[in-house]
């Protein structure tokens, strides 16, 4: 028995996008599970391949799997219903199983669409897949499967609904076997957001947690893999603050203590946020944490979910600002009850709680969630070959050139502004935090010199698809004051802590610049302040700093100089150009 588990690629090309570039940790469960019965499986990523539906057909022939298992959202939909339709063209006893939102929430569609669809595994999918295989191998009758809907000549059976798992650690680890960044403490979501289909898949209400021995076991594990950031997927990681605590001590102790280096984001709500569970945060490696504020709006807020008060908004970004970690904000436009005003009333809130990262999304809605309840759209619909639907295509009050000029006008507000909010930040006066603090603004500052805020116009992430508007129309929004912010944050962040980022930052900055006796000095005075880096010769801080002064020696005619200096490093492949380049001006 062969098992292929499949991410399909999203029907529209992504501009950036990361998340619909990942695999969904649901598959790598589902793997970990068959893996550690002992059957071969495989999980397959579609989603960054050009021509993902040939790209899985040559698969199959070289592979020959028996099931092939798809994790399928309505964006990606497409791809999946094509794949299984060519997959059983090729060997029609390949048994297709969809499973993921979209199935769940409208099985009768995705039976109608694709005659080649054999299984939906509906929710949560680990104990049914393995009760599906179990038939497959004749130890089980199919009607006995809960959670799982299926053909039987010709008609839907749906089989009852499953329980969830009730003991999150009692599935195996799926970092034994795959390596990825994406993990989770928890399933399910506290919140009630309409614009989003986490509650009724979950179950509402129903939370379920992971131990924290569990969770930072697999962290352990994919460390061990050589993953050192990792992206913390829970809808509201912060939700049990005991259980958080005990994670982050552990990361401590297990990490930090011993000298290695991770980093993580996550997602919060702005109601789940206090000094102390910050501290823990960011000193178990915590560098950013996500918050839905949606919109300035406390009518619209209600209506999409969020019935926060702007006072419990702006605190909570001023509070991890202020212990070095980067509040990012998620918007939300195109709403309804969207106007004017109401967008005006969100530029007011940005200007208020001053993000340093801030995503916005036109509001499209999905099946299973409320908002598409209270649309009552046929599923029909969906035999167009589109991902989503935007509120503003069934709202009479908004039209397209409308909602995306709300758009331009949230990002210009972020973007024209961000280097402000950057030099804004006030962190909290606790000796303990100055490396962390340090840490913190020399990241911070890199983003203006040398990352996304360092061009004079950066394309917002995840704003339009590709098919919707021309790239000339992607709106592009101008960051102002690059150097001298990021100059400023470097040298903030030097006043707290010798940070080595901080120093090579400065002295890149004054390359640009041209400044190249200044880049040298800085460097020199990092050499005298960061002891580890003189202790060991391989250490890609040393190498960096090292290569960095040679640079501006060579700038400055002191070839034989900046030779000496690198010549102990000729053993990595980007030093070896400019030794060559040293040598040929001796």
């Amino acid at each position: 028995m062969k098992i292929f588990l499949v991410n399909p690629a999203c029907l529209d090309v992504r501009i950036t996008d990361d998340d619909a570039m990942s695999i969904p940790i649901g598959l790598y469960y589902i793997g970990s599970l068959m893996l550690d019965r002992g059957v071969d499986t495989r999980v397959i990523n579609l989603a960054p391949i050009k021509t993902p539906v040939d790209y899985l057909i040559e698969l199959v022939k070289s592979e020959r799997p028996d099931i092939i298992g798809f994790s399928v959202l309505n964006p990606n939909r497409n791809c999946a219903i094509d794949a299984a339709i060519a997959v059983k063209k090729l060997n029609p006893k390949i048994s297709i199983v969809f499973g993921g939102a979209a199935p769940t929430f409208i099985p009768e569609y995705f039976f109608r669409i694709c005659p080649a669809l054999d299984y939906i595994v509906k929710g949560e999918g680990e104990d049914t897949f393995i009760e599906l295989l179990s038939f497959h191998l004749g130890k089980l009758n199919i009607k006995e499967i809960k959670g799982l809907i299926f053909r039987d000549n010709g008609s839907i059976v749906e089989n009852s609904v499953r329980p969830l798992i009730s003991n999150l650690d009692s599935l195996p680890h799926p970092a034994k076997y795959f390596a990825f960044q994406h993990i989770s403490l928890s399933r399910g979501c506290p919140g009630r957001c309409t614009f989003c289909g986490s509650p009724d898949f979950w179950g509402r209400g129903k939370v379920r947690f992971h131990s924290a021995n569990w969770f930072v076991d697999e962290m352990e594990l994919l460390v061990k893999r050589g993953i050192s950031h990792f992206f913390v997927s829970d809808d509201t990681f912060t939700m049990k603050k005991k259980l958080v605590i005990d994670v982050c001590q552990q990361i401590i102790a297990r990490f930090i203590n011993q000298d290695i280096k991770i980093t993580w984001a996550a997602i919060s709500r702005v109601d789940f946020i206090d000094e102390e569970i910050l501290m823990f945060m960011r000193k178990a490696g915590c560098i950013q944490i996500s918050f839905g504020v949606e919109s300035g709006s406390e009518e619209i807020r209600k209506t999409l979910g969020k019935p926060f008060k702007n006072e419990t908004i702006i605190k909570a970004f001023k509070l991890t600002a202020s212990f070095g970690i980067l509040p990012r904000a998620y918007f939300i436009y195109g709403a309804p009850g969207e106007s004017e005003h109401s967008i005006n009333q969100s530029i007011d809130l940005i200007e208020q709680i001053e993000p340093l990262s801030m995503v916005s999304y036109m509001l499209v809605v999905f099946p299973g969630t409320a908002l598409y309840s209270s649309y009552g759209a046929d599923d029909i619909i969906w035999e167009q070959r589109i991902e989503d639907i935007p509120w503003f295509e069934i709202d009479p009050n908004l039209d397209f050139d409308q909602v995306k000029k709300f758009g331009d006008s949230l990002r210009s507000a972020f973007y024209s502004n961000v280097h402000r909010f950057a030099l804004n930040v006030r962190l909290v006066d606790n000796q303990e935090l100055y490396p962390y603090h340090a840490d913190f603004l020399s990241r911070l500052a890199m983003t203006f010199s040398h990352g996304d805020y360092s061009v004079s116009s950066n394309i917002n992430q995840s704003v339009y698809k590709a098919s919707q508007l021309q790239k000339s129309d992607i709106y592009n929004s101008k960051v102002k004051h690059q150097d001298t912010t990021a100059k400023a944050l470097y040298e903030r962040a030097l006043s707290y802590y010798p940070d080595s980022r901080a120093y090579l930052g400065l002295a890149m900055l004054m390359q640009k610049q041209r400044d190249f006796q200044g880049s040298v000095a800085v460097i020199k005075e990092a050499f005298e302040n960061i002891l580890d880096i003189n202790s060991d010769t391989n250490s890609p801080t040393k190498r960096q700093l090292t290569l960095c002064m040679a640079v501006s020696l060579m700038n400055m005619a002191k070839f034989r100089e900046a030779l000496e200096l690198i010549v102990p490093f000729s053993h990595y492949d980007e030093i070896k150009p400019y030794i060559h380049a040293c040598q040929s001006r001796i």
